[in-house]
Order: structure tokens, then C-alpha cells, then sequence
């Protein structure tokens, strides 16, 4: 299977090289396999990076390695009772292993004659097992966060345990349907399935008098509830060319009351279904659209809930601030799917983005174990997934999407009121296109005992710009405005800034917030979206508050608006007489002008070529996101994948053609490469390295800069070349965020959460908390010894030249 996506089951393997050869699946979810089993691969059973692999009751056997992450690249990797058997070598290969994007996690692994758990490709490290058999009750490497409140350190723990036999196998996750010679073809009950008829009396009638009733392709309308037996399975073969529908203003579904479902089950049954879209119409404020209360031992598989952006219903407007029909409401009908009053089960392969929904999960008021294995639920107004007073469930591969349009505002997961859940290889991921800032992927209310293992929040996405039919390029775009934090305790404050991180163990809830350190100041709040800092001669800041169109000054202690036109402004350079070097989002591809402080006056510059003089300064970008995502990185002759470390090189090596220069010639902005995409007016997205960015910094050619790839959570020290090519690339520190700055005694600030400072030789010497979340550290002030940190909502100081200065 090459080249894998999203969730497979009942799959076995035997012989062949590998089994699995997968890199990043095709819209970054991540890949599940349930209930499979891999048999004699003569290399690995599974080679794979970047798939977000979950595995589940999965067995390996007689091959030399289990799982194999490729060399120079990471992986979310988890595995739930995995067996390995006669595994020669390693149960698995770890490679990056200092990078937050490499986490594995086992839980309830066997073995039997696998003398080596993990073998680490970079260190050489081995975790061993013990004796001939053994468990693995948990294991895993990555970033540890130690408590809400902190930050994390990379660790690797495993728990291992010897013993005198393998126990047998689990159950399947996923129980399997009845035999296809018990399925009642719902048209023989006299089901019409074209989207017109009212099939409402007879769907129940079928399900009345069968156990098992299968919808054949098509469109049930329906007006009324579908109630299912304790045993009833409904089954149908496509979620999207079979569908249960329900119309704009349902009677039924009208006023203010309680919620009323599409499909509701019978309390505590083992009820399935499987197979079918649901579509709950945008005008029925009652509606939900599956009522789960069934038992621990309930399924549903394969259920796409139609109706938002993603489904082929794109619920827009012209400026995709509300739907086409102002009478469909965003966020105003009940949760999708709702599990309650002690429902439980499992629930694989959900796709849930409809946007007028309350949330695409909610689970509420159970004990009843649940198991969610690959759910996507996305586009939601506040929330995408929501538990509440309800305990013993986990999520593996769960993955959120908030679009710019509807989920400005919207938390990837809210927990109340709840205890004893484990998330693990859990997404939480904002559209590139995000315009505004948002504080946290999770929001917890009074938790315990939450367990967070292989958590990814993320803001960046790839896609391939063709100019001809043969002139196609890959591009990675960052995200400026992901989730500033992972995880907010909203009783306490306390929140995890770690965005890529492996574990972390709640206990109890409302701990106390760590204060921030006491040198750092704030200057001046109440901004939207900050940016594009940069000091003149004399010291003073220039900054961008983007959504406002503002470019401000501080000096001397005062806040002054520059200017507030309609110019679009995204990031500042200063040139030698003190003039704005000013790079737009607005016009097809992007514009560059310069502006005079004294006056607000403009004057616009177009890219030319070979103009620089060699004394002029480049604005270079601080932080960049690179790392080939979609392209086919495998070289077939060498049986390799180039690294991610070599094609940030190869792609920050590579400088454009033309520039930007300054009117005064001592400045140039390099013409990096911008798409666009969207429609050619304002309501279109423009990326680039330059626009992406959170700042520039000016760099003489032949010096050496620090800059960060945030794609591989590395900082990088470069020599300038000709035109802006970054060369002779040496990694600095094994961390890379949103910013990079050094001082005049060669120390150097890393913004990534909070400000890490390390010294020239890039040992680390210590930590700086700030208040909010640095996204620009830029140095200035009068005696250029004030570091600025812009945050998204306020901007804050700290002198470098206090005595005594602690970190």
C-alpha cells in the first residue's frame, strides 16, 4: 500500500519488502490502520514520516523492523495494543529525534523475541525489552510538557514489564456487519431514496420488522425521527452517494425546545450504522442529526455528516462572513453527532464539518466507555468537539479544521466538567487563510485526570502552483495566526504554549498560572494582530497592526499612528535616511512601497534586477516554513528521501532574480516568489517567505544570520550570499519559532512560546516569560539595548542593559 490517507481496517500483509510506504497523507489528517496485520516483510512492515500513524490492535511478524520513520524526518506515531512478534531488529526506528515533531507513543504494546523496543537512527540508542516476552504498558519520546503552565523538554519514558507468555488477541476495534444475506434492501418496504418522496414511514417500517436494513444508493427524505431497536443495523455502502436528508424548515424541527434527532437508539442497545451521509438542512434549530444513548459495545463507522464548507454545500456568502441564505444560520441547530445519557461505543471514520452546527462531537453526561478512532470534525462556529460531564473515553487520530470564514472564533476541543479521557495523535489545524488571532486549540473547565499524548496544533498548508503545464512548484505556506497556545485552563489561567508536543498529564484541574518575568514590561495593549517590526537609526519601533491597516511608532515612551490608509501593510524595513520599506498584501502579487514618517507620504517600487549595490542591506525574513509538503521527495536511486533539513536549503539557498530597493539604494527587499490565490480583489490570499513572515532583519552580504525554519522546530545560523541566498546553513538550537533576534554581545533571543536566550556557541542560558505569546522580537531603543516584543495584542520591553540581568 503506497502513499496511504486517512483510515484502513481489516487489512493483512504478507511477504514483499514493506507492507506500507506512506509519507504525509494528502490533506495532512492522519492515517489509522484498525484490526490489521503485517507477516514476513523482508525490510519493514511499515516505512513511513509525517503520516500521523495510529495504529490499533495490529500485529506484526517475522520481519526485521516493525515501524520505520525515514531518516531527517519525524512522525506522530501511535500505537494501541500493537503485537510484535519475532521482530529482529526493533519494534520500531525513531529518527529526528530532538525535534517536537517526532513523537511515538505506545499503549498496551506485546512482544515476544523483539530484544529491541526503539532504536533511535540518529544516537544509536536502543529502549530493550525484557526477557523472551514482555508489555510495553506505555512508552514515549518526544517533548514532555510536565504540567499546564510550562514549557517541555524532550524525554523519552518507557514502562516495560516482563512476562511469561503473550496473552491471546483483543477483539477487532471495529465489530464487523452481518453477513450481507441478512440485509433488508429498505425499497422493498416501499423507501423511494430520490430525495423527493417522504421515506420517512417507510425507513421506520424497516426498521420495525428487520434487524439489519440497507439503503441502496441515494437521497432519503425524511421529516420525522428515525428510532432504531436496541439491535437495529443500518448500513449503506457510500457515505456520500447514499444520504439521510432532512428539509430547510422541517416542521418537525421548528422553534425554541429540545434537540430532536434525524436517527435516535434505543438507551444502552448495541446498535450500528454504517456507511451513510447524514444532511440536517440549515433552518431547523431542533435538529440533531444522530441521538447516540446505545452501549459500550454500539458502532459507528464510515458517517459523513454533510452540510458546510468541505461537503460540496459551501456555505458562503460573497465575503464569507455567513451563508448565501441569510436564513441558514452558522451555529444554529444542535451538535451533529451527540452522544448522551449514558451512550457509549465506537465511533470510526467520522467526517462531521457541518457549519450550522453547535459542534461536530458532543458527548455529554456518560460514563459509558467510548472509542473514537479517525473523526474530522471541522467549520464549526465555536467548538468542533465538545465533552461534557463524561468520563472513560479516548480519541485517537481525532483532527480539527477551523476555516477563516465560520471558525474565526471557534476552539478545536472543549472538556468541562469531565475526567478520566485520553487524546492521542490529536490535530488541531487553522486554515493558512486565518485572518484573525485566536488564543487556544483546547479549552478545559474543571478536569482531572486528562491524558494529552501526540499533540500537533498547527497553521500551515501546502499545494502546487503549475505557471504551465510543466512549471509546477510546491509550496508550504505558514499560517500567521495558528492557536497561540495548545491548551488554556480557563478556571486557572494556565496555559500550554507548547504547540507540538508528546505528553502531558492533567491530574486536577485549575492549577496556578506561572507569573511572567518581572523585566519585562508592557508598553501598550488593546492591538489586534501585531507584526513587521522594525527600528530606525535612531531606535525607534515601527510596527504593524495588520488587520487595522495601521503601521505605529513607539519612541520616547509615546504611541504615534505613521499611518492608517488602506495600503494593506504586512512587514517594515528601514533604510538608511530612516524611510519605511513597506511590503503589501494588497495588488495580485503583492506591492512594496516606501514611506516617509514625517510625512505619510508614499512612494511605490517595483522589483528590478541586478540594481543592488553590494553595499546595500537585504531584508531578509526571520522565521520561514519549509519542507517540501505534497512533493515527491523519493530518490529511487539512492532508495532515499531528501531531508527536510535539505530542501530548506536547498529552497532558502535559492535567491530571486529581482529585488525591492529602496529609494535611497541602500536597502533591498529580494522579489521572493508570491501566489495568489482566491479571487484577484481583497477577499483573495497572497503568500510568500516575505509575507508569511513575522518580521525582517537587515543583513550585510557575507554576514551570518540566525533564522528560524519552523518546519523542522530548528534555528539555523547563515551566511548571506548574493541577492539573499542563505548558505553554509549550521543548526544553532534545536528549536525554532516564530522569531530570532541576537544582541550586540552576540546573545540570542528565540521566540517559540516564551523567549529562549542562548549564548554565540548556543548553549542555552536561560528563559524569558512573557505575558502573552512573542511572535517578534526586534532590538532598538535609544541605546539599542531594549529588546521589543511584539505579541499579538500588546506590546511589551525588557532592557538588555539592567545590571545583573538573570534569565
Amino acid at each position: 500500500l503506497y502513499q496511504a490517507g486517512n483510515v484502513v481496517r481489516d487489512l493483512h500483509f504478507y511477504g514483499g519488502r514493506y507492507g506500507i510506504v506512506s509519507e504525509k497523507t494528502s490533506p495532512a489528517w492522519q492515517f489509522t490502520v484498525l484490526d490489521s496485520s503485517f507477516d514476513g516483510q523482508r525490510s519493514a512492515a511499515i516505512r513511513e514520516h509525517e503520516v500521523a500513524l495510529t495504529l490499533v490492535n495490529v500485529a506484526v511478524r517475522d520481519t526485521p523492523v516493525g515501524i520505520e520513520i525515514d531518516k531527517g524526518y519525524g512522525d506522530w506515531l501511535w500505537g494501541k495494543d500493537v503485537r510484535f512478534e519475532r521482530v529482529r531488529q526493533a519494534a520500531v526506528v525513531i529518527s529526528n529525534e530532538s525535534t517536537v515533531y517526532t513523537q511515538v507513543g505506545f499503549d498496551q504494546a506485546l512482544a515476544v523475541d523483539t530484544p529491541v523496543f526503539a532504536r533511535f537512527r540518529d544516537s544509536g540508542k536502543t529502549v530493550a525489552g525484557k526477557g523472551r516476552f514482555y508489555r510495553v504498558t506505555a512508552f514515549s519520546h518526544g517533548l514532555a510538557v510536565p504540567a499546564l503552565g510550562q514549557m517541555g523538554a524532550i524525554t523519552t519514558t518507557a514502562d516495560i514489564a516482563a512476562l511469561d507468555a503473550l496473552p491471546p488477541a483483543r477483539t477487532p476495534a471495529i465489530r464487523s456487519l452481518p453477513p450481507v444475506t441478512d440485509w433488508f434492501d429498505a425499497r422493498q418496504s416501499g423507501a423511494v431514496g430520490d430525495g423527493k418522496a417522504d421515506d420517512t414511514a417507510a425507513l421506520q417500517r424497516a426498521i420495525d420488522s428487520h434487524r439489519v436494513v440497507y439503503l441502496p444508493s441515494g437521497r432519503y427524505r425524511i421529516s420525522d425521527t428515525l428510532h432504531l431497536k436496541p439491535e437495529t443495523v443500518l448500513v449503506a455502502l457510500h457515505p456520500t452517494l447514499t444520504q439521510i436528508v432532512l428539509d430547510d424548515l422541517a416542521p418537525a424541527y421548528q422553534g425554541m425546545g429540545a434537540a430532536k434527532a434525524m436517527i435516535q437508539t434505543a438507551q444502552g442497545g448495541d446498535a450500528i450504522v454504517s456507511g451513510f451521509g447524514v444532511y440536517s438542512g440549515g433552518t431547523n434549530p431542533r435538529v440533531t442529526a444522530l441521538l447516540w444513548t446505545a452501549g459500550e459495545n454500539s458502532l459507528v463507522d464510515d458517517i459523513k455528516v454533510q452540510g458546510g464548507h468541505g461537503t460540496g454545500l459551501i456555505p458562503y456568502n460573497a465575503n464569507h462572513t455567513g451563508d448565501s441564505d441569510p436564513a441558514r444560520r452558522w451555529d444554529g441547530e444542535y451538535p451533529s453527532i451527540w452522544v448522551t445519557n449514558g451512550g457509549g461505543g465506537t465511533f470510526n471514520g467520522i467526517w462531521s464539518p457541518n457549519t450550522f452546527a453547535e459542534a461536530g462531537l458532543y458527548v455529554s453526561d456518560t460514563t459509558t466507555p467510548g472509542h473514537v478512532y479517525q473523526l474530522s470534525a471541522e467549520h464549526h462556529k465555536r467548538a468542533e468537539i465538545i465533552v461534557q460531564r463524561a468520563a472513560n473515553w479516548e480519541f485517537l487520530a481525532p483532527q480539527t479544521e477551523e476555516e477563516f470564514g465560520e471558525s474565526r472564533a471557534a476552539a478545536s476541543l472543549e472538556v468541562r466538567d469531565s475526567h478520566d479521557l485520553l487524546f492521542a495523535n490529536y490535530h488541531a489545524y487553522r486554515v493558512t487563510r486565518m485572518q484573525v488571532p485566536a488564543g487556544a486549540a483546547v479549552h478545559l473547565y474543571n478536569v482531572r485526570n486528562i491524558r494529552f499524548r501526540n499533540v500537533a496544533v498547527n497553521g500551515e498548508s501546502g499545494f502546487t502552483y503549475c505557471d504551465n503545464d510543466t512549471d509546477c512548484i510546491t509550496y508550504l505556506r505558514a499560517n500567521k495566526y495558528p492557536f497561540e497556545n495548545a491548551i488554556a485552563d480557563q478556571p486557572s489561567g494556565a496555559v500550554v504554549r507548547e504547540r507540538q508536543f508528546a505528553a502531558l498529564d492533567i491530574a486536577s484541574a485549575s492549577p496556578a498560572a506561572l507569573p511572567p518575568s518581572p523585566q519585562v514590561k508592557k508598553l501598550a495593549g488593546g492591538f489586534y494582530g501585531l507584526g513587521g517590526g522594525a527600528v530606525d537609526s535612531k531606535g525607534r519601533l515601527y510596527f504593524v497592526d495588520r488587520a487595522m491597516q495601521r503601521i505605529y511608532r513607539w519612541s520616547d515612551a509615546r504611541l504615534d499612528v505613521v499611518s492608517d490608509h488602506p495600503l494593506d501593510p504586512v512587514n517594515l524595513a528601514v533604510d538608511a535616511s530612516d524611510h519605511l520599506l513597506v511590503l503589501s498584501s494588497a495588488g495580485d502579487r503583492g506591492s512594496v512601497f516606501s514611506l516617509d514618517p514625517a510625512t505619510a507620504a508614499i512612494n511605490p517600487i517595483a522589483p528590478t534586477r541586478d540594481v543592488v549595490q553590494r553595499k546595500a542591506l537585504l531584508a531578509l525574513p526571520t522565521n520561514w516554513w519549509v519542507n517540501g509538503e505534497f512533493q515527491d521527495r523519493y530518490d529511487p536511486a539512492y532508495d532515499r528521501f531528501t531531508t527536510l533539513a535539505e530542501l530548506f536549503a536547498h529552497d532558502a539557498g535559492t535567491a530571486p532574480a529581482n529585488a525591492y530597493v529602496s529609494p535611497d539604494g541602500s536597502l533591498a527587499l529580494p522579489a521572493y516568489r508570491t501566489v495568489h490565490q482566491g479571487p484577484p480583489d481583497d477577499r483573495g490570499w497572497r503568500f510568500s517567505h516575505a509575507l508569511d513572515g513575522y518580521g525582517f532583519q537587515r543583513a550585510a552580504l557575507g554576514s551570518r544570520i540566525y533564522i528560524s525554519n519552523s518546519s523542522e522546530a530548528k534555528t539555523y545560523s547563515a551566511k548571506v550570499g548574493k541577492g539573499g541566498a542563505l548558505t553554509d546553513l549550521k543548526v544553532f538550537a534545536m528549536r525554532g519559532g516564530e522569531s530570532v533576534a541576537s544582541d550586540a554581545s552576540g546573545r540570542v533571543y528565540l521566540a517559540n512560546g516564551q523567549i529562549f536566550v542562548y549564548g554565540a556557541d548556543g548553549r542555552e542560558m536561560g528563559r524569558i516569560d512573557v505575558p502573552d505569546r512573542p511572535l517578534q522580537l526586534v532590538i532598538g531603543g535609544v541605546d539599542h539595548q531594549t529588546l521589543f516584543i511584539l505579541t499579538n495584542h500588546a506590546l511589551y520591553a525588557m532592557s538588555l542593559a539592567q545590571p545583573g540581568l538573570k534569565y
